[in-house]
């Protein structure tokens, strides 16, 4: 298939920069799930601390949370950064998902990427439509798109459950990259959204082989599924071509414990705050270690 060459409107896309220079330097970039301030800020203060690159995410339940606004927010925040930040928006799932963050893109108030998820389609075919259907629309207002082939098993803060995980088809992966427009591939290779039962069973063979298809277009993986995965996974993730790492829990749960216990202690609420963002950051700068980024911004 010829290399295709990349829009106009995405020439300067911040998340795509950041992912070619990580493709450039065989490093991983934490995308790190933000539901609030704190976690924006810690993020920032923890990738500007390991002079790292990163990916601020927000779910939708967040997107329609706090509106226009604290998307402006976190947009400003990241983007004055002294490092290579961008703002993503994970698991868009629904008409409402992607038209709400179309619309801000529209108006001037734009992720930098956003992942159109059409994974619980009946087919990988319905699935190709309905990703084309909305790419184009984001490629015109400058947004990146992740789009999912296969089908990932669980669910986290408020997506639909699934229980019927299917391996992505390979040998369809060029195909659908090229007909949906998108640039990110998420792929389904034994990862599971929430807590794995078993021990994980990645298919790294399959991600190698996805990642040898998207190189060549300048495209990138992402890998969704990363709750409790041991240290050495992640490094063999990134060695097979990975390069955005969408992390949750791992950060979300210490800081959600950290504020309890300082509201428990009847800290004041600045001080608890300020442990939380630092609880939150060195999560961050513990992956930014795991997966090579640190000292690449």
């Amino acid at each position: 298939m010829t290399r295709q060459a990349l829009p106009a409107t995405l020439a300067n896309n911040r998340t795509l920069q950041i992912l070619s220079k990580a493709e450039e330097g065989g490093y991983g970039v934490a995308a790190m799930t933000c539901y609030d301030a704190v976690a924006a800020v810690a993020l920032v203060r923890a990738a500007e601390r390991a002079k790292s690159p990163a990916i601020m995410q927000l779910f939708p339940v967040t997107m329609h949370w706090g509106g226009e606004p604290f998307l402006a927010f976190c947009l400003n925040l990241a983007h004055s950064a002294t490092v290579p930040i961008s703002v993503h928006l994970d698991h868009a799932t629904t008409e409402k998902d992607i038209d709400t963050a179309l619309t801000f893109a529209e108006r001037g108030t734009a992720f930098d990427s956003i992942m159109v998820d059409a994974s619980h389609a009946d087919t990988d075919e319905e699935n190709l439509q309905e990703c084309r259907r909305h790419t184009a629309r984001a490629t015109k207002a400058g947004v990146a798109v992740e789009v999912e082939l296969g089908r990932l098993e669980g669910g986290e803060a408020g997506l639909r459950v699934v229980s019927d995980a299917q391996l992505t088809n390979d040998s369809k992966a060029e195909m659908f990259m090229s007909e949906s427009g998108a640039t990110l591939l998420a792929p389904s290779i034994g990862n599971l959204h929430g807590k794995y039962v078993n021990p994980p069973n990645f298919d790294l063979k399959l991600l190698s082989r996805l990642h040898a298809i998207v190189k060549k277009h300048d495209h990138y993986i992402a890998l969704h599924g990363t709750d409790e995965l041991p240290d050495q996974l992640w490094v063999d993730c990134v060695q097979a071509g990975a390069r955005k790492f969408n992390i949750n829990s791992w950060a979300r749960d210490p800081t959600m414990a950290r504020i309890k216990e300082g509201l428990d202690k009847d800290e004041p609420l600045p001080d608890i705050y300020e442990a939380a963002t630092e609880v939150y950051a060195g999560v961050c700068e513990r992956f930014f270690d795991l997966l090579g980024s640190r000292g690449k911004a």
